[in-house]
């Protein structure tokens, strides 16, 4: 019998996520506290463990086996009820209870560690979850984006009421979340809301209306979009509700789940769609102002979105990686032949821009929410500008990646089939590419986003550029590359007319920051890997070439070894 290790169709199931990647291991001491680091250590492994092996499985069969939607009960009761696998279950438990992903940004205490967490250690747990499973960090997201804007924005007495679930991690008791937003008419002109809203004769607020596509349907809690009766048309007449699925007297709520969707990918997590026929809500914030409040939530979400990207661009990464060194053809490893290095190189040089993004904008995220003003306006552009082009470059990597492996590729028994389907809910949920990249010029426009990208990353540069690994010409090469890319989009966000540039500029901007965080990484760490990688950023996704030479680093971009 061959033995695994020489079998002609390598496998790297049962491998640790987290203790293999030594980008991240080089990476973390950078970003995080060196006690937080040395508590999280033996978590991050066990999740990389998990997700290596047994979360895989999980995700497979939650995957070969979809949820289904119960209209009745077996007496005849109409409870619209969302029946899933019980591999789906475990990871349920495993996200929200074991490793409380959703809870984390909201305890005071999660995982042993007493104090606020900060956002990175939630995004390095979900990198790492999502790399085996993609479907279900969806209604984790919603949930821990949900709890931020109820403590944002409702009342102290919702906020009393309704918080404590969606902090527990007790399995049996925690709250899941949802937003309840699309219509039919209303995608992403979500001016065009029809939802009704009224209040009865006791004051309570009731809706009526469809939401045409509402993942994690079942759960306990959803943001609702609604227009008040009498309310103006547009943007402005839309106010934001809390929907619970029970009453407090545990009976259910009056909205049913009509349907649920036949999806491409993440086909282990409901999506549905809502009738709701007066059912109860709680107004959240002011009236009015439902689409500012709701914004925050979906900011969040689109967050989560650019970090699943990097997860699942990481996993496809990887497997081309173990395939190509362990992939014997013609004589020799896929990895020695130049065709296949030139092609893992384009596949590493996305996968990383996006991990050191999810850094940069984590940290954004931490000091926005300490009461910086200029990290709030960083976050405010760096949220779209990694949304935009990182859920976009994993539809690439994921499909470049599944290549490598070849016909097994194809194959739904492996991770490569399922990352393809799962990388092209990005571009779509929260958000297309298109309103994304809008919403970096909104961002420039509104809320003078621009400087605080330009001094941030003019920081890095500078702290880099005094560094033996940054030769002067490459310092002065991301430099004016940076000016450039911030000029452009300084232009086309004044200009009306300039909004057919928008996602040239919100890849420019993308690319030139990458390029710089990553020659700050590198200088800071010692890795000349990561130089190299920003180097190459600029060379293939930046500075003009020309299609008919033969593509070569400046010479004098070298610095010292």
């Amino acid at each position: 019998m061959r033995c695994a290790a020489a079998h002609p169709v390598p496998d790297r199931h049962g491998q640790n996520l987290y203790s293999t990647d030594a980008e991240l291991l080089a990476l973390l001491p950078l970003y995080l506290r060196p006690e937080l680091l040395a508590h999280m250590q033996p978590h991050f492994e066990r999740l990389g463990a998990l997700a290596g092996g047994p979360l895989d499985e999980l995700a497979r069969t939650a995957d070969r086996n979809p949820p289904t939607l119960s209209l009745r009960t077996r007496t005849g009761n109409d409870e619209s009820r969302v029946m899933k696998h019980p591999a789906y279950v475990e990871m349920e438990r495993l996200a929200f209870s074991e490793f409380g992903l959703a809870a984390m940004s909201h305890r005071e205490e999660t995982l042993g560690w007493k104090g606020k967490m900060p956002p990175l250690v939630k995004y390095v747990l979900t990198y790492l979850f999502v790399q085996a499973e993609f479907g279900l960090c969806c209604p984790v997201s919603m949930s821990d984006s949900l709890a931020r804007t109820l403590r944002k924005f409702g009342s102290p007495a919702l906020v009393a009421h309704f918080l404590p679930r969606l902090q527990t991690l007790d399995f049996d008791t925690l709250a899941q979340g949802a937003m309840f937003m699309t219509e039919q008419a209303a995608g992403s002109d979500i001016a065009a809301t029809l939802t009704r809203a009224w209040q009865d004769a006791a004051g309570a607020w009731r809706l009526s209306g469809d939401k045409w596509f509402c993942s994690n349907p079942d759960a306990e809690l959803a943001m609702v979009l609604a227009r008040p009766d009498g309310a103006p048309p547009g943007m402005q007449g839309l106010s934001l509700f809390l929907l619970p699925r029970r009453l407090d007297d545990g009976a259910l709520n009056h909205y049913r789940i009509v349907r649920l969707k036949d999806k491409l990918g993440t086909r282990s997590m409901a999506s549905g769609e809502i009738r709701l026929e007066g059912a109860r809500a709680h107004l959240v914030g002011e009236p009015g102002r439902g689409f500012q409040q709701m914004a925050d939530m979906v900011n969040n979400s689109r967050l989560s979105n650019g970090v699943r990207a990097a997860g699942l661009m990481r996993r496809a990464v990887a497997e081309a990686e173990y395939v190509a060194r362990e992939r014997l053809a013609f004589g020799q490893r896929l990895e020695q032949m130049p065709l296949m290095q030139r092609q893992l190189h384009k596949l590493r040089l996305r996968a990383e821009q996006a991990r050191t993004m999810v850094f940069q904008t984590a940290l954004a995220l931490a000091r926005a929410d300490d009461g910086d003003a200029d990290a709030y306006a960083l976050l405010r552009i760096l949220t779209p500008l990694i949304k935009f082009r990182a859920c976009r470059d994993a539809r690439k990597v994921t499909g470049d990646a599944m290549e490598v492996r070849g016909g097994c590729g194809y194959i739904e028994e492996w991770s490569d089939a399922r990352l393809v389907r799962d990388a092209h809910l990005g571009s779509i949920w929260e958000g297309t590419s298109n309103i994304v990249a809008l919403d970096v010029l909104r961002a420039i426009r509104r809320d003078a986003s621009l400087p605080a990208l330009q001094a941030h990353f003019g920081a890095l540069l500078a702290e880099a550029a005094g560094t033996p690994a940054i030769a002067p010409a490459f310092a002065t090469a991301l430099r004016q590359a940076l000016a450039r890319a911030t000029n452009l989009a300084d232009r086309v966000a004044t200009q009306k007319v300039g909004e057919r540039l928008a996602r040239q500029v919100a890849s420019a901007l993308y690319h030139c920051c990458s390029a710089v965080a990553m020659a700050w990484e590198g200088a800071r760490t010692g890795s000349l890997q990561r130089v190299h990688w920003a180097q190459a950023v600029l060379v293939h996704r930046v500075l003009p070439r020309d299609p008919l030479a033969e593509e070569a680093m400046p010479p004098e971009w070298a610095g010292a070894t």
